[in-house]
Protein backbone atom coordinates (compact mmCIF):
# COMPACT_ATOMS: atom_id res chain seq x y z
CA UNK A 1 0.00 0.00 0.00
CA UNK A 2 1.19 3.19 -0.76
CA UNK A 3 2.35 5.81 1.88
CA UNK A 4 -0.44 8.71 0.98
CA UNK A 5 -3.30 5.60 1.07
CA UNK A 6 -2.18 4.69 4.78
CA UNK A 7 -1.87 8.17 5.74
CA UNK A 8 -5.48 8.78 4.49
CA UNK A 9 -7.12 5.91 6.51
CA UNK A 10 -5.24 6.10 9.73
CA UNK A 11 -5.55 9.85 10.25
CA UNK A 12 -9.41 9.66 9.08
CA UNK A 13 -9.37 6.59 11.75
CA UNK A 14 -7.58 8.45 14.31
CA UNK A 15 -10.94 11.44 14.33
CA UNK A 16 -12.66 10.29 17.38
CA UNK A 17 -10.25 10.35 19.68
CA UNK A 18 -11.07 13.64 21.61
CA UNK A 19 -8.29 13.21 24.04
CA UNK A 20 -5.28 14.98 22.14
CA UNK A 21 -4.77 18.31 24.13
CA UNK A 22 -0.88 18.95 24.58
CA UNK A 23 -0.55 21.18 27.45
CA UNK A 24 1.68 21.03 30.81
CA UNK A 25 5.11 19.49 29.41
CA UNK A 26 8.02 22.09 29.19
CA UNK A 27 10.76 20.26 27.39
CA UNK A 28 13.92 22.16 26.12
CA UNK A 29 15.09 20.92 22.80
CA UNK A 30 19.14 19.72 22.99
CA UNK A 31 21.62 21.25 21.00
CA UNK A 32 21.63 19.95 17.43
CA UNK A 33 18.20 18.30 18.57
CA UNK A 34 15.11 19.39 17.03
CA UNK A 35 12.03 20.93 18.34
CA UNK A 36 11.01 21.73 21.91
CA UNK A 37 7.64 22.02 23.55
CA UNK A 38 6.54 25.04 26.16
CA UNK A 39 4.84 25.17 29.08
CA UNK A 40 1.98 26.86 27.82
CA UNK A 41 1.08 24.33 25.39
CA UNK A 42 2.49 23.68 21.97
CA UNK A 43 -1.23 23.75 19.68
CA UNK A 44 -1.80 27.60 18.03
CA UNK A 45 -4.76 25.82 16.00
CA UNK A 46 -7.90 24.62 16.77
CA UNK A 47 -10.83 22.90 14.85
CA UNK A 48 -14.03 24.90 14.30
CA UNK A 49 -15.47 22.31 17.77
CA UNK A 50 -12.51 22.80 19.79
CA UNK A 51 -10.39 20.09 19.25
CA UNK A 52 -6.39 21.21 18.50
CA UNK A 53 -4.86 20.10 15.06
CA UNK A 54 -1.18 21.04 15.23
CA UNK A 55 -0.81 17.49 15.99
CA UNK A 56 0.02 14.87 13.79
CA UNK A 57 -2.77 12.82 14.65
CA UNK A 58 -2.59 9.17 13.93
CA UNK A 59 -3.24 5.32 14.36
CA UNK A 60 -0.45 2.94 14.28
CA UNK A 61 -2.59 0.78 13.00
CA UNK A 62 -6.66 0.10 12.49
CA UNK A 63 -6.72 -3.77 11.62
CA UNK A 64 -8.56 -4.71 15.20
CA UNK A 65 -8.68 -7.91 16.47
CA UNK A 66 -11.92 -6.73 19.56
CA UNK A 67 -15.13 -6.10 18.19
CA UNK A 68 -16.27 -3.62 19.92
CA UNK A 69 -19.99 -2.35 19.38
CA UNK A 70 -19.15 1.69 19.30
CA UNK A 71 -15.77 1.17 16.85
CA UNK A 72 -15.58 2.34 13.50
CA UNK A 73 -12.43 -0.19 13.51
CA UNK A 74 -13.93 -2.99 15.33
CA UNK A 75 -13.02 -6.38 13.65
CA UNK A 76 -16.36 -6.76 11.90
CA UNK A 77 -16.65 -3.57 9.92
CA UNK A 78 -15.78 -3.16 6.89
CA UNK A 79 -13.27 -0.82 6.30
CA UNK A 80 -9.96 -0.41 4.36
CA UNK A 81 -6.97 -1.89 6.86
CA UNK A 82 -3.76 -0.53 7.35
CA UNK A 83 -0.66 -0.49 9.46
CA UNK A 84 2.34 1.70 9.52
CA UNK A 85 5.61 0.84 10.56
CA UNK A 86 7.87 2.11 13.35
CA UNK A 87 10.37 3.86 10.85
CA UNK A 88 7.01 5.20 8.75
CA UNK A 89 5.95 7.29 11.95
CA UNK A 90 9.54 8.34 12.61
CA UNK A 91 9.78 9.70 9.60
CA UNK A 92 6.53 10.95 8.95
CA UNK A 93 6.82 13.25 11.91
CA UNK A 94 10.28 14.17 11.26
CA UNK A 95 9.45 15.71 7.80
CA UNK A 96 6.10 17.05 8.62
CA UNK A 97 7.68 18.86 11.34
CA UNK A 98 10.88 20.62 9.66
CA UNK A 99 7.78 21.40 7.04
CA UNK A 100 6.06 22.98 9.57
CA UNK A 101 3.04 21.16 9.17
CA UNK A 102 3.17 20.21 13.16
CA UNK A 103 4.76 20.76 16.39
CA UNK A 104 4.02 17.68 17.74
CA UNK A 105 3.16 13.44 17.58
CA UNK A 106 -0.48 12.27 18.98
CA UNK A 107 0.44 7.82 17.89
CA UNK A 108 -2.67 5.94 18.93
CA UNK A 109 -3.57 1.86 17.43
CA UNK A 110 -5.97 -0.74 17.01
CA UNK A 111 -5.03 -3.68 19.12
CA UNK A 112 -2.97 -5.92 15.96
CA UNK A 113 -2.46 -9.41 17.14
CA UNK A 114 -1.74 -8.20 20.66
CA UNK A 115 -2.00 -5.24 23.57
CA UNK A 116 2.28 -5.68 23.93
CA UNK A 117 2.73 -6.16 20.43
CA UNK A 118 0.71 -3.14 19.41
CA UNK A 119 2.49 -1.39 22.52
CA UNK A 120 5.98 -2.54 21.71
CA UNK A 121 5.48 -0.85 18.02
CA UNK A 122 4.07 2.22 19.43
CA UNK A 123 7.17 2.49 22.16
CA UNK A 124 9.38 2.35 19.65
CA UNK A 125 8.21 4.78 17.56
CA UNK A 126 8.76 7.28 20.05
CA UNK A 127 12.35 5.64 21.37
CA UNK A 128 13.50 6.27 17.68
CA UNK A 129 12.48 10.25 17.78
CA UNK A 130 13.69 10.84 21.42
CA UNK A 131 17.20 8.87 21.15
CA UNK A 132 17.70 8.71 17.28
CA UNK A 133 16.43 11.85 16.17
CA UNK A 134 16.44 13.83 19.12
CA UNK A 135 13.50 14.91 18.55
CA UNK A 136 12.31 17.47 21.54
CA UNK A 137 8.45 17.90 19.98
CA UNK A 138 5.59 16.83 22.03
CA UNK A 139 4.93 13.37 22.05
CA UNK A 140 1.29 11.86 23.49
CA UNK A 141 1.16 8.22 23.36
CA UNK A 142 -1.93 5.86 24.35
CA UNK A 143 -1.49 2.85 25.89
CA UNK A 144 -3.16 -0.35 24.94
CA UNK A 145 -4.84 -1.82 28.10
CA UNK A 146 -3.63 -5.01 29.28
CA UNK A 147 0.34 -3.98 27.90
CA UNK A 148 3.02 -4.93 30.15
CA UNK A 149 4.11 -2.56 33.18
CA UNK A 150 7.56 -2.41 31.21
CA UNK A 151 6.27 -1.09 28.40
CA UNK A 152 4.13 1.30 30.51
CA UNK A 153 6.72 2.50 32.13
CA UNK A 154 9.01 2.58 28.63
CA UNK A 155 6.23 4.85 27.02
CA UNK A 156 5.88 7.31 30.13
CA UNK A 157 10.02 8.21 30.06
CA UNK A 158 9.84 8.59 25.83
CA UNK A 159 6.22 10.45 25.69
CA UNK A 160 5.09 13.87 27.04
CA UNK A 161 1.36 13.01 28.09
CA UNK A 162 0.36 8.99 28.32
CA UNK A 163 -3.60 8.10 27.99
CA UNK A 164 -5.94 5.24 28.90
CA UNK A 165 -9.31 5.77 27.13
CA UNK A 166 -11.64 4.11 29.91
CA UNK A 167 -14.24 4.09 26.57
CA UNK A 168 -17.26 3.37 28.92
CA UNK A 169 -18.79 4.81 32.19
CA UNK A 170 -19.22 1.45 34.11
CA UNK A 171 -17.90 -1.92 33.83
CA UNK A 172 -21.68 -3.29 32.67
CA UNK A 173 -21.76 -1.53 29.70
CA UNK A 174 -17.79 -2.47 28.54
CA UNK A 175 -19.13 -5.87 29.29
CA UNK A 176 -22.14 -5.21 26.88
CA UNK A 177 -20.66 -2.95 24.05
CA UNK A 178 -17.07 -4.29 24.37
CA UNK A 179 -16.73 -7.68 26.12
CA UNK A 180 -13.29 -8.25 24.73
CA UNK A 181 -11.97 -5.09 26.91
CA UNK A 182 -11.68 -5.57 30.90
CA UNK A 183 -12.43 -2.49 33.13
CA UNK A 184 -9.03 -4.03 35.35
CA UNK A 185 -6.56 -4.26 31.86
CA UNK A 186 -7.75 -0.34 31.67
CA UNK A 187 -7.61 0.53 35.51
CA UNK A 188 -4.01 -1.04 35.91
CA UNK A 189 -2.24 0.59 33.52
CA UNK A 190 -3.94 3.85 35.02
CA UNK A 191 -2.66 2.97 39.07
CA UNK A 192 0.88 2.38 37.59
CA UNK A 193 0.92 6.19 35.49
CA UNK A 194 0.00 7.54 38.18
CA UNK A 195 2.20 6.08 40.83
CA UNK A 196 5.10 6.16 38.79
CA UNK A 197 4.28 9.81 37.71
CA UNK A 198 4.26 10.92 41.88
CA UNK A 199 7.40 9.21 42.03
CA UNK A 200 8.90 10.96 39.40
CA UNK A 201 7.87 14.12 40.62
CA UNK A 202 9.98 13.41 44.01
CA UNK A 203 12.76 12.59 42.90
CA UNK A 204 13.03 15.22 40.17
CA UNK A 205 12.80 17.47 43.62
CA UNK A 206 16.09 15.55 44.71
CA UNK A 207 17.59 15.99 41.98
CA UNK A 208 17.17 18.04 37.72
CA UNK A 209 19.01 15.15 36.14
CA UNK A 210 15.83 12.64 37.25
CA UNK A 211 14.11 11.33 34.29
CA UNK A 212 10.99 12.78 34.04
CA UNK A 213 8.05 10.24 33.40
CA UNK A 214 5.12 11.80 31.46
CA UNK A 215 5.09 15.05 32.35
CA UNK A 216 2.39 16.62 31.03
CA UNK A 217 0.32 13.47 32.90
CA UNK A 218 -2.37 11.36 32.02
CA UNK A 219 -5.61 11.88 30.54
CA UNK A 220 -8.21 9.92 29.43
CA UNK A 221 -11.72 9.62 27.43
CA UNK A 222 -15.25 8.15 27.75
CA UNK A 223 -17.69 8.21 25.14
CA UNK A 224 -20.52 9.73 25.88
CA UNK A 225 -24.63 8.22 24.71
CA UNK A 226 -23.83 5.18 23.95
CA UNK A 227 -24.75 3.39 27.01
CA UNK A 228 -27.84 4.62 29.92
CA UNK A 229 -25.40 5.81 32.44
CA UNK A 230 -26.59 9.23 34.18
CA UNK A 231 -24.45 12.05 34.53
CA UNK A 232 -24.29 11.92 37.85
CA UNK A 233 -22.68 8.34 37.15
CA UNK A 234 -20.51 9.88 34.64
CA UNK A 235 -19.33 12.53 37.43
CA UNK A 236 -18.75 10.26 40.10
CA UNK A 237 -16.39 8.32 37.99
CA UNK A 238 -14.35 10.91 36.80
CA UNK A 239 -14.15 12.59 40.68
CA UNK A 240 -12.59 8.82 41.87
CA UNK A 241 -10.48 9.08 38.89
CA UNK A 242 -9.19 12.52 39.61
CA UNK A 243 -8.77 11.80 43.18
CA UNK A 244 -7.40 8.10 42.73
CA UNK A 245 -4.82 8.21 39.47
CA UNK A 246 -3.52 11.58 39.75
CA UNK A 247 -5.12 12.23 36.34
CA UNK A 248 -4.79 15.60 34.15
CA UNK A 249 -8.17 15.56 32.62
CA UNK A 250 -11.06 13.56 31.62
CA UNK A 251 -12.40 13.95 27.59
CA UNK A 252 -15.79 13.66 27.14
CA UNK A 253 -16.54 12.07 23.46
CA UNK A 254 -20.12 12.64 22.53
CA UNK A 255 -21.37 9.02 20.57
CA UNK A 256 -21.13 9.48 17.19
CA UNK A 257 -22.67 6.55 15.43
CA UNK A 258 -20.51 4.67 12.80
CA UNK A 259 -21.53 1.21 12.88
CA UNK A 260 -25.05 -0.35 13.08
CA UNK A 261 -25.49 -2.72 15.90
CA UNK A 262 -28.67 -3.32 18.07
CA UNK A 263 -26.83 -3.04 21.19
CA UNK A 264 -26.20 0.72 20.23
CA UNK A 265 -28.96 3.60 20.62
CA UNK A 266 -30.55 5.23 18.17
CA UNK A 267 -29.61 8.90 18.06
CA UNK A 268 -30.89 11.52 15.66
CA UNK A 269 -27.73 13.52 16.34
CA UNK A 270 -24.28 13.19 18.52
CA UNK A 271 -25.02 14.61 22.21
CA UNK A 272 -22.94 17.02 21.65
CA UNK A 273 -24.64 19.40 23.69
CA UNK A 274 -24.60 17.35 26.92
CA UNK A 275 -20.90 16.77 26.27
CA UNK A 276 -20.32 20.51 26.58
CA UNK A 277 -22.42 20.29 29.60
CA UNK A 278 -20.29 17.58 31.27
CA UNK A 279 -17.27 19.46 30.39
CA UNK A 280 -18.25 22.71 32.11
CA UNK A 281 -19.33 20.10 35.07
CA UNK A 282 -15.68 18.88 35.01
CA UNK A 283 -14.18 22.29 35.54
CA UNK A 284 -16.61 22.79 38.38
CA UNK A 285 -15.34 19.50 40.12
CA UNK A 286 -11.57 20.61 39.31
CA UNK A 287 -10.95 24.19 40.00
CA UNK A 288 -14.40 25.24 41.88
CA UNK A 289 -14.42 23.23 44.69
CA UNK A 290 -17.36 21.27 44.10
CA UNK A 291 -18.21 18.18 44.32
CA UNK A 292 -20.15 15.48 41.79
CA UNK A 293 -23.07 15.20 44.48
CA UNK A 294 -23.26 18.77 44.67
CA UNK A 295 -23.93 18.91 40.93
CA UNK A 296 -26.52 16.37 40.80
CA UNK A 297 -28.49 14.25 42.90
CA UNK A 298 -29.62 11.01 43.01
CA UNK A 299 -33.17 12.91 42.07
CA UNK A 300 -32.15 14.81 39.57
CA UNK A 301 -28.92 12.69 38.08
CA UNK A 302 -29.06 14.64 34.60
CA UNK A 303 -27.57 18.06 33.67
CA UNK A 304 -29.92 20.44 32.89
CA UNK A 305 -29.13 21.47 29.18
CA UNK A 306 -30.88 25.13 29.20
CA UNK A 307 -28.09 26.51 31.73
CA UNK A 308 -24.45 25.68 32.87
CA UNK A 309 -23.76 23.43 35.72
CA UNK A 310 -22.90 26.52 37.80
CA UNK A 311 -26.33 28.51 37.03
CA UNK A 312 -28.32 24.99 37.59
CA UNK A 313 -26.82 24.73 41.04
CA UNK A 314 -27.13 28.61 42.04
CA UNK A 315 -31.43 28.32 41.08
CA UNK A 316 -31.76 24.84 43.33
CA UNK A 317 -29.76 26.94 46.19
CA UNK A 318 -31.40 30.29 46.52
CA UNK A 319 -30.48 30.43 50.39
CA UNK A 320 -26.83 30.84 49.17
CA UNK A 321 -27.65 34.48 47.44
CA UNK A 322 -27.35 36.80 47.35
CA UNK A 323 -23.23 37.24 47.94
CA UNK A 324 -21.87 40.22 48.91
CA UNK A 325 -18.85 40.30 46.95
CA UNK A 326 -17.20 42.93 48.90
CA UNK A 327 -16.59 40.47 52.32
CA UNK A 328 -17.56 37.21 50.65
CA UNK A 329 -14.46 34.18 50.80
CA UNK A 330 -12.52 33.09 47.86
CA UNK A 331 -14.47 30.09 47.99
CA UNK A 332 -17.52 31.38 48.03
CA UNK A 333 -17.07 33.82 44.68
CA UNK A 334 -16.41 31.10 43.15
CA UNK A 335 -19.84 29.98 43.72
CA UNK A 336 -21.39 33.14 41.87
CA UNK A 337 -22.59 32.23 38.20
CA UNK A 338 -20.59 34.68 35.90
CA UNK A 339 -17.90 34.68 38.42
CA UNK A 340 -14.62 32.66 37.55
CA UNK A 341 -11.25 31.34 38.87
CA UNK A 342 -9.60 34.64 37.46
CA UNK A 343 -12.07 37.28 38.21
CA UNK A 344 -12.57 36.21 41.94
CA UNK A 345 -8.82 36.48 42.41
CA UNK A 346 -8.82 39.88 41.32
CA UNK A 347 -12.01 40.90 43.70
CA UNK A 348 -9.90 39.48 46.29
CA UNK A 349 -7.34 41.65 45.71
CA UNK A 350 -9.03 44.63 44.27
CA UNK A 351 -11.01 44.92 47.81
CA UNK A 352 -7.78 44.91 49.94
CA UNK A 353 -7.41 48.83 48.56
CA UNK A 354 -11.39 50.01 48.23
CA UNK A 355 -14.55 48.58 47.98
CA UNK A 356 -15.48 46.89 44.27
CA UNK A 357 -17.58 49.22 42.76
CA UNK A 358 -20.20 48.14 40.14
CA UNK A 359 -17.90 49.61 37.34
CA UNK A 360 -14.71 47.90 38.95
CA UNK A 361 -16.79 44.36 38.68
CA UNK A 362 -17.39 44.91 34.63
CA UNK A 363 -13.59 45.52 34.33
CA UNK A 364 -12.78 43.02 36.47
CA UNK A 365 -14.20 40.45 33.84
CA UNK A 366 -17.14 39.07 35.94
CA UNK A 367 -19.83 38.23 33.73
CA UNK A 368 -22.89 40.62 34.76
CA UNK A 369 -25.74 39.13 32.74
CA UNK A 370 -25.17 36.33 35.18
CA UNK A 371 -23.48 37.42 38.16
CA UNK A 372 -25.96 40.75 38.78
CA UNK A 373 -29.07 38.32 40.04
CA UNK A 374 -27.13 36.85 42.73
CA UNK A 375 -24.46 39.06 44.51
CA UNK A 376 -24.38 42.89 46.20
CA UNK A 377 -21.82 45.25 45.82
CA UNK A 378 -21.88 46.85 49.48
CA UNK A 379 -25.24 45.72 50.34
CA UNK A 380 -26.90 47.46 47.33
CA UNK A 381 -28.01 44.69 44.92
CA UNK A 382 -27.30 45.22 41.24
CA UNK A 383 -30.69 43.18 40.04
CA UNK A 384 -33.91 44.21 41.88
CA UNK A 385 -35.81 40.57 40.84
CA UNK A 386 -37.79 38.08 42.42
CA UNK A 387 -35.33 35.42 43.59
CA UNK A 388 -37.99 32.70 43.21
CA UNK A 389 -36.03 29.72 41.30
CA UNK A 390 -38.81 29.90 38.91
CA UNK A 391 -39.05 33.35 38.27
CA UNK A 392 -35.07 34.16 38.19
CA UNK A 393 -34.80 30.68 35.99
CA UNK A 394 -37.18 33.27 33.31
CA UNK A 395 -35.40 35.83 33.82
CA UNK A 396 -31.96 34.30 33.39
CA UNK A 397 -33.35 32.45 29.94
CA UNK A 398 -34.74 35.59 28.55
CA UNK A 399 -31.95 37.35 29.26
CA UNK A 400 -31.86 41.23 28.62
CA UNK A 401 -33.74 41.32 26.18
CA UNK A 402 -37.31 39.90 24.89
CA UNK A 403 -36.49 36.96 23.28
CA UNK A 404 -35.81 33.39 25.18
CA UNK A 405 -32.27 32.10 24.63
CA UNK A 406 -32.84 28.54 23.54
CA UNK A 407 -29.79 26.17 23.73
CA UNK A 408 -28.92 24.65 20.12
CA UNK A 409 -26.97 21.19 19.97
CA UNK A 410 -23.82 21.53 17.87
CA UNK A 411 -22.92 20.00 15.14
CA UNK A 412 -19.46 18.25 14.07
CA UNK A 413 -17.80 19.68 11.13
CA UNK A 414 -18.68 17.46 8.28
CA UNK A 415 -22.04 16.17 9.53
CA UNK A 416 -24.44 18.63 8.88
Amino acid sequence: MELQEKITILSGAARYDASCASSGSNREGSAGGTGNTSQGGICHSWADDGRCISLLKILLSNDCRYDCAYCVNRSSSPVPRASFTAREVVDLTMEFYRRNYIEGLFLSSAVNVSPDHTMEAMVRVAEILRNEERFGGYIHLKIIPGSSPELVRRAGLAADRISVNIELPSSESLQRLAPQKKKEAILAPMKLIGAEAGASLVERRKSRKAPRFAPAGQSTQMIIGASPETDLQILRLSQGLYSRMNLKRVYYSAFVPVNSDNRLPVLSAPPLLREHRLYQADWLLRFYGFSAEEILSDDAPNLDESFDPKTAWALRHPEFFPVEVNRASYATLLRVPGIGVTSARRIIAARRFAPVTPEGMKKIGVVMKRAKYFITCSGRPFERVDHQPARLRQRLLLGDGSEAKLPRQLVLPGMG
